[in-house]
C-alpha cells in the first residue's frame, strides 16, 4: 500500500499520529486540514474529520479522490459495548453497521438501508490481520476483533447500550466508522477501524469521557506505529 489515509474524528485522536510524522505538508480542502507526511517507509495523510457521519462521509470521499490513498483506517475511541471490554481495550472492526438507520416502519431490520447491496461493511481482511500482528506486542491492553456499530448519537444511557448488544451483536459504538466504512465499500477501497475504548456507554460516559479520551488515543497510536514499522 502506498499510501494510506489515517482518520480521526477528535484533535486528540490524530495529534499523537502527526507527531510521529517527517517531512510533513498541509492542505486545506472543504474546511479540512489534510496532513501529509511519512511514518518510516509509508506515505500518510491524517485528517481530523470532525464528529459524525456527514463529516466523516465527506472526509473519506476527499482522502479518495483528492490524494489517491490506497487505504483508509479510522482510528479514535468508542464506547465499550461488549462486557469483556475494558478502557483502554481495543477493538479492530470485522463489520460495521449505522445503528441509526430505521426504516423499520416499511418492514426491515434497524440498521438495513434499502436499495444497497448490503448494509453491513466488511473490513479488509489484510488490514485485520496486519492490525492483528501489530496488537501482539502491546502490553497490558486486550485487543480483539469485533463489530463496531455508528451513529449521530453519543451512547450514554443502558437502555441503549443494550438494545445495540441485543439489536447488533455490537461489540462498541461509535459516531464515524460505519459511515466511513459504507463510503470505502463504495469506492472499493480497503478500510479498517481501529477503536480503543474510553468509557463503558453507560449513564457514567460524559463524565468520564475527558478523563479517558487521551488515554485510550494513545493505544491506537501504538498499534498504528506497530503496524507501520512490521
Amino acid at each position: 500500500m502506498n499510501k494510506i489515509g489515517i482518520i480521526g474524528a477528535m484533535e486528540e485522536e490524530i495529534t499523537l499520529v502527526k507527531e510521529l510524522m517527517n517531512d510533513i505538508t498541509v492542505s486545506e480542502i472543504a474546511g479540512l486540514t489534510f496532513y501529509m507526511g511519512r511514518i518510516n517507509d509509508t506515505d500518510l495523510v491524517v485528517v481530523r474529520s470532525g464528529i459524525g457521519k456527514v463529516n466523516a462521509a465527506m472526509c473519506t470521499q476527499i482522502l479518495i479522490d483528492r490524494f489517491e490513498v490506497k487505504a483508509i483506517i479510522n482510528i479514535g475511541v468508542a464506547g465499550a459495548i461488549a462486557d469483556d471490554l475494558g478502557i483502554g481495550d481495543i477493538v479492530l472492526s470485522t463489520k460495521l453497521i449505522e445503528h441509526d438507520f430505521d426504516v423499520t416502519a416499511f418492514g426491515h431490520k434497524k440498521g438495513v438501508i434499502p436499495r444497497m447491496d448490503s448494509s453491513v461493511f466488511i473490513a479488509d481482511d489484510k488490514l485485520i490481520d496486519m492490525a492483528s500482528d501489530a496488537a501482539k506486542d502491546l502490553k497490558d491492553v486486550y485487543v480483539k476483533k469485533g463489530i463496531v456499530v455508528s451513529g449521530d448519537v453519543f451512547v450514554s444511557s443502558s437502555e441503549l447500550k443494550d438494545a445495540l448488544q441485543t439489536e447488533f451483536n455490537a461489540d462498541c459504538a461509535e459516531m464515524e466508522g460505519a459511515a466511513i466504512a459504507h463510503v470505502c465499500m463504495l469506492n472499493k477501497m480497503p478500510f479498517l477501524v481501529i477503536r480503543a475504548m474510553s468509557d463503558k456507554a453507560n449513564g457514567e460516559a460524559p463524565g468520564n469521557f475527558d478523563e479517558f479520551v487521551f488515554e485510550a488515543a494513545k493505544n491506537s497510536k501504538k498499534l498504528i506505529l506497530n503496524m507501520l514499522t512490521k
